[in-house]
């Protein structure tokens, strides 16, 4: 009887040692796998709070992301739109051509709020005067700026699916100058952004139209004296991203999606919109890892 008991203990503790260890594999290996992300967008044109970079030219921005820990990130993002001219032939018309390169990093704070620290680097496609593309130059004729972001989203888990945006640029280009363009100091240009998430037809018999979601938003930029944001008032409060964005989101399987987007953006800004407008229609597909 003994002998018994004893092996059916030795059959379960090894069994339950076997699932515990499965466990503990499955979830090592699901960590390995979402250590990195891979995204590559295709959009019709570059669009960034408003701001319109690089004219009406397609636009390829890939996106790299490691996960150091399951709060901390580490990530690259880059746009181009493979144009290599910066004026169009009458000088009139400024960034024909435009790149990118971004590097950030995220942390998650608790389940709605996360910090973020982005590294913008926008050089010219070619020479320019007075402008120095060197990669660690913070100073007034560079083409660096640091971003120090506030990120809240309530859009799982909480009845009301919104999120918030609090921007802040901290280093770098953004400086504004004394009635005589002199004396330059740091501006620390403030965007705030609030938007809402809607997912339609999640009942529908027609495939295509489950889980299309609806993310109206709305954006200012509050102390635009550096002129930071080109396309925006400079003397006061500036509404300079407001909008909807549709997204539907496609499985390809082996964890990779495709998303499909169509974003409509109003610029309300009073002032210096004239070179691209105030309203813009974007598509994108993309393609997540």
């Amino acid at each position: 009887m003994k002998f018994r008991v004893l092996f059916l203990f030795l059959v379960f503790s090894s069994s339950m040692y076997s699932q515990e260890n499965q466990l503990k594999t499955d979830s090592i290996s699901s960590e390995k796998e979402k250590s990195i992300s891979l995204k590559l967008d295709l959009v019709s044109r570059y669009l960034w709070r408003g701001q319109c970079w690089g004219g009406d030219y397609v636009a390829l921005q890939p996106t790299i992301e490691y996960a150091i820990t399951p709060k901390l990130t580490l990530g690259f993002w880059g746009t181009t739109n493979f144009k290599s001219d910066y004026f169009y032939p009458d000088e009139t018309t400024f960034y024909k051509g435009y790149q990118e390169i971004d590097f950030y990093a995220t942390y998650q704070l608790n389940d709605f709020l996360q910090v973020q620290l982005w590294d913008y680097y926008w050089p010219s496609v070619n020479r320019v005067d007075g402008v120095d593309n060197r990669f660690f130059n913070y100073g007034n004729d560079g083409v660096k700026t640091v971003d120090a972001i506030l990120y809240f989203d309530f859009s799982e888990g909480y009845k009301y699916p919104f999120n918030a945006t609090i921007s802040t640029l901290v280093a770098g280009n953004d400086y504004q100058y004394d009635n005589n363009g002199e004396n330059p100091k740091q501006n620390y240009t403030t965007y705030f952004e609030l938007g809402y998430t809607l997912t339609l037809f999640q009942k529908s018999l027609i495939k295509t139209l489950q889980g299309i979601e609806l993310d109206p938003f709305i954006g200012a930029v509050i102390n635009n004296k550096a002129a930071y944001y080109n396309y925006a008032d400079y003397d006061e409060v500036s509404f300079c991203n407001m909008g909807i964005k549709a997204t539907k989101e496609i499985d390809l399987g082996k964890g990779i999606s495709m998303p499909l987007s169509l974003n409509f953006v109003h610029n309300g800004a009073k002032n210096n919109t004239e070179t691209f407008g105030k309203n813009f229609l974007v598509v994108g597909i993309s393609f997540n890892y």
